[in-house]
C-alpha cells in the first residue's frame, strides 16, 4: 500500500501526440519511457524516485497492453542484472533506484553491463539524493560514471528538458553501445509543469522476439581475451560515439551573454539555481537571459574538449558550478584547458562551498565573489544594466576595477536559523518500532548495555533520543552482518552478546543471505531482531513479500519465520504485537541468556501505523458520514495524578506525547500531556505500566453515532459529574471564605 495514489494521473499517459502534459517529474519520466518503445522497466524504491516505482505499478494495465514488462526488483542488484537483455538483442530497458546507495549495491552488474556493452538502448535513472535534503552519505552518481564509462545526463530541471533527456539517453546508448545514466535530482522528481507529448511506441523488438529468436555474441560476454578488448573498445570507439553523437545532438547548451571575457560552465540540475543566483545580483532576468555567458552541461560525464575550448576561448576566468567532493569536472576542465595551452583561469571550490547542497543563497555568494575578482563593474553605483537578448548581446565589457563593490546582504535564513527550533528526525506517533526500542531499554536496565548494530530503515532513528540506541548502521540488510565480528566475544569469554537490527525490507533486500545465513554458517551467537511492519514503510509503503496484503500483481504473505527456518535457525521467537512491551522485554532477555547455540531471532510485527491510517481513516469517515457508530480511542494523562517526573517521555519517546502546565498553583512545573496527534496506540501506558511508573495515563473513547441508550447514560454521567464538581467547588469556596470554620 504505496503512501500516494497515482491511479488518476496515469491516465494522462495515454493522452495523444500533441497534448500538453501536465504534472509531476516522475509521471513525465513515465511518459516518456513509453514514449521510447521501451521494451522493460524494473528497479528498487527508495527517495527520490519511490514515486516513480508506484507511478509504474500502477500504470501496469497502460505497460502490459503495449506489451512493456515491469517488475519491482528485490534489489538494486536484481534490477542492474536484468539490462544484460539488452546486451544482445536490440530491446529497450529502463532501471532506476535511490542514488549511490543503490549504485553501490547494483555496481558488479554494472561494471560488466559496462565492461561488455550493451546493443538494445540501456538507461538507469538515478535518484540523486545529495545535498540538503538527502537521507544518506552524502556522495555522488558521478564517480561510477567514469569508473566504469557509462555516460551520465544531467538535464535542466524542467519537464520538457527531463523528458528529452530520456529519449537522448536511449539513442545515446545505443549509438555508442554504452549504458546511460540520467540523474535526477529531488527537486526535478517532485517538480511540477508541462511538456508536449509525443505518441506511446510499443517496442520494435519484443522479449517474445528474443526468446524465440535467441542469439549471443561471446565479445559482449566479461570473460578473457574478450574483456581485455572491451576497454580498448571504450576509448576508441565508444567514447568517440558519444562525442560526436552529444555535438551532432547539441545535447550541452550554450546561453550568450555580453560579459565575453567571463562565463560560468554550469551541470544542467543546477541551472535554475544558478540563474536565480544571477538574477538576485541583477546580471539575469526572470526569462533566462544573462549578462554572463553560460555552458550548460546537460551531459555531465563526459566532457566534450572541443565544446569547452570553444566556450572558453578569449575569456579570462570561467567559474566551474559542481556541488560535491571530489570536484571531478574541475579537474578535467583545468586539464583539457592546459593540454590546449588555455590561459584561461578556472575557478570553483575556492569562492563555492566544498560541499553540500548547493542552494541559490551559497550560489549567489560564490559568484558574487567571481565577478568581484573578474568584473568589478557589475557592483558599481549607480549602474545602468539593459539585459540583452540572446542574438544581441555584444555590449562593450566595463573594467570598473576603480569602483567599490557594494557589500552582500544577509540571507533571511541566516537571520532566522537562530530562533527556529531543532527538529530532529524520529519514529511517526503510534509507530509500532518504537516499542520495541522502550522494551530494549528496560532489559538494558537490569542487564547493561549492549552493543547494537544498527540498520537502514525506519528503525535507525533508535539511534536518537530518547533511545540512544545503535552503534554503527553500514548498508540496507547489513545490520546482522555488522555485528559479526563480535560473534568472537563468545570464544573470548564475554558475559555479553551483541544485538543486531533489521526491518522486513532490509532482510528481504539483503540480510536474509549476509545477516542470518551467515550468522547459521558462522555459528554466531548474536541476537538478531527483524522488524516486520508489513510494508517496505522507510520508502513510501510498497508491498514486500512478507506483506500480509492480497496483492493482485506481487506474490505476498510469505512469512519471514519461515525462511529464517530455512536456513537453519532453531531459535526463533515471533510477537504479533509489538506494543506488547513485556512481552516484548521478555523476548529479548530470554534472547541475551539462552544458553542454546546458534543466532537467536526476533520477528517483532505490527503493522506500520502510517499505512494503517491511510487505510482506516477514510474507512471511519465514511462510516461515521453514513451514520454508523464508530469508536475512536484516545489517550490521555490525568495532570492531577502526574508527578511531573517525565520519565514516561525517556523511555516512550512519541511525538504526541509532551508538556503542558499542571493548572494547579502548588505544581509549579509542567505535567506530561497527550497531544491530539494521538493514534490510541497505547504504547504510552504500556510503557509507563511495565517499567512502573506513575498511573496517571488513562484510555478515553469517543463514540460516533451513538445508540439512544448510550446518549441517556452520557446523559446521566454528564449529570452526575456536574453535581459531584459543584459540591467540590462550592467546599473549595467556604474555605476561602470563611478559612476559621474551616479550621474548627
Amino acid at each position: 500500500m504505496a503512501e500516494r495514489s497515482f491511479a488518476r494521473e496515469v491516465q494522462q499517459l495515454l493522452v495523444p501526440a500533441g497534448t500538453e502534459f501536465r504534472g509531476e517529474g516522475i509521471l513525465a519520466v513515465t511518459k516518456a519511457l513509453l514514449e521510447s518503445g521501451v521494451s522493460y522497466v524494473t528497479g528498487y524504491q527508495g527517495s527520490p524516485i519511490s514515486h516513480l516505482m508506484d507511478v509504474l505499478a500502477e500504470a501496469q494495465p497502460i505497460l502490459s497492453e503495449l506489451g512493456v514488462y515491469f517488475e519491482p526488483a528485490a534489489s538494486e542488484a536484481a534490477a542492474a542484472a536484468a539490462l544484460s537483455a539488452s546486451v544482445n538483442y536490440p530491446v529497450r530497458g529502463a532501471v532506476t533506484w535511490k542514488s549511490t546507495v543503490g549504485t553501490n549495491v547494483a555496481s558488479d552488474a554494472l561494471a560488466n553491463l559496462a565492461s561488455g556493452g550493451v546493443t538494445g538502448g540501456a538507461l538507469i535513472i538515478v535518484g540523486e539524493d545529495y545535498g540538503e535534503g538527502s537521507s544518506i552519505m552524502q556522495e555522488r552518481t558521478h564517480a561510477f560514471a567514469m569508473k566504469s564509462q557509462m555516460w551520465l545526463l544531467d538535464p535542466k530541471p524542467n519537464l520538457p528538458a527531463i523528458v528529452q533527456a530520456v529519449h537522448d539517453g536511449f539513442a545515446l546508448s545505443e549509438a555508442t553501445n554504452t549504458p546511460v545514466m540520467l540523474e535526477l535530482r529531488i527537486r526535478s522528481c517532485h517538480l511540477h509543469g508541462s511538456f508536449v507529448t509525443r505518441d506511446n511506441k510499443r517496442p520494435g523488438f519484443t522479449l517474445k522476439d528474443a526468446l524465440e529468436n535467441p542469439t549471443r555474441d561471446v565479445n559482449r560476454i566479461v570473460l578473457p581475451p574478450a574483456s581485455f578488448l572491451h576497454e580498448k573498445e571504450k576509448l576508441e570507439q565508444r567514447w568517440p560515439a558519444a562525442v560526436k553523437f552529444i555535438q551532432e545532438r547539441q545535447l550541452n547548451e550554450f546561453v550568450e551573454g555580453d560579459l565575453d571575457h567571463i562565463g560560468i560552465i554550469s551541470l544542467g540540475g543546477l541551472t535554475n539555481n544558478v540563474l536565480r543566483a544571477l538574477k538576485h545580483l541583477d546580471q539575469a532576468d526572470l526569462f533566462g537571459n544573462t549578462r554572463v555567458p553560460i555552458y550548460i552541461l546537460n551531459v555531465a560525464y563526459p566532457l566534450v574538449e572541443e565544446e569547452v575550448i570553444r566556450f572558453c576561448e578569449g575569456k579570462r576566468a570561467v567559474l566551474m558550478i559542481e556541488e560535491g567532493q571530489p570536484d571531478y569536472l574541475e579537474q578535467n576542465l583545468n586539464t583539457i584547458l592546459r593540454r590546449h595551452g588555455s590561459n584561461t583561469a578556472v575557478h570553483g571550490k575556492d569562492l563555492l562551498p566544498q560541499g553540500g547542497d548547493y542552494t541559490v543563497t551559497a550560489l549567489q555568494t560564490g559568484i558574487r565573489g567571481f565577478l568581484e575578482q573578474h568584473h568589478r563593474a557589475a557592483f558599481a553605483k549607480p549602474v545602468t544594466m539593459a539585459m540583452p537578448t540572446v542574438s544581441s548581446r555584444k555590449a562593450t565589457v566595463l573594467d570598473g576595477a576603480d569602483q567599490a563593490p557594494v557589500a552582500a546582504p544577509v540571507s533571511a535564513a541566516l537571520a532566522l536559523t537562530p530562533l527556529l527550533p531543532p527538529r530532529p528526525p524520529g519514529l511517526c506517533v503510534g509507530c509500532p518500532e518504537r516499542p520495541i526500542f522502550s522494551s530494549l531499554k528496560l532489559v538494558e536496565r537490569e542487564m547493561g548495555m549492549h552493543h547494537v548494530s544498527a540498520d537502514i530503515g525506519c528503525h535507525l532513528f533508535s539511534i536518537m533520543p530518547p533511545f540512544n540506541l545503535g552503534a554503527t548502521t553500514m548498508g540496507y540488510g547489513l545490520g546482522g552482518s555488522s555485528a559479526s565480528a563480535f560473534a568472537a566475544g563468545a570464544q573470548l569469554g564475554a558475559s555479553k552478546r551483541a544485538i543486531a537490527f533489521m526491518g522486513d525490507g532490509g532482510f528481504w533486500h539483503n540480510g536474509l543471505t549476509s545477516g542470518i545465513a551467515n550468522a547459521v554458517f558462522n555459528k554466531q551467537g548474536n541476537v538478531f531482531v527483524i522488524v516486520d511492519n508489513n510494508y517496505s514503510a522507510a520508502t513510501g509503503g510498497q508491498d514486500i513479500p512478507s506483506s500480509r496484503t492480497i496483492n493482485p500483481n506481487r506474490s505476498t504473505m510469505h512469512a519471514i519465520e519461515r525462511a529464517v527456518r530455512g536456513v537453519g535457525v532453531d531459535w526463533v521467537r515471533t510477537l504479533t504485537n509489538t506494543y506488547d512491551v513485556n512481552g516484548m522485554r521478555a523476548a529479548l532477555k530470554e534472547a541475551l541468556s539462552a544458553g542454546t547455540p546458534g543466532p537467536k531471532v526476533i520477528i517483532a510485527q505490527s503493522e506500520c501505523m502510517l499505512n494503517r491510517q491511510r487505510r482506516e481513516k477514510p474507512a471511519k469517515a465514511k462510516a461515521i458520514k453514513a451514520g454508523e457508530r464508530v469508536l475512536k480511542e484516545r489517550f490521555g494523562v490525568d495532570a492531577a495524578v502526574c508527578s511531573g517526573d517525565h520519565a514516561c517521555m525517556r523511555v516512550s519517546g512519541c511525538p504526541s506525547l509532551t508538556l503542558a502546565p499542571s493548572g494547579d498553583a502548588l505544581k509549579p512545573d509542567p505535567v506530561a500531556s497527550v497531544d491530539e496527534h494521538c493514534v490510541a496506540c497505547g504504547h504510552c501506558g504500556e510503557v509507563a505500566d511495565a517499567a512502573v511508573l506513575c498511573p496517571s495515563f488513562y484510555k478515553a473513547t469517543k463514540v460516533n453515532n451513538p445508540g439512544r441508550v448510550e446518549r441517556l447514560r452520557d446523559r446521566l454521567r454528564q449529570a452526575t459529574v456536574g453535581w459531584l464538581q459543584g459540591r467540590q467547588w462550592r467546599s473549595r469556596a467556604e474555605r476561602a471564605l470563611f478559612p476559621m470554620e474551616a479550621l474548627k
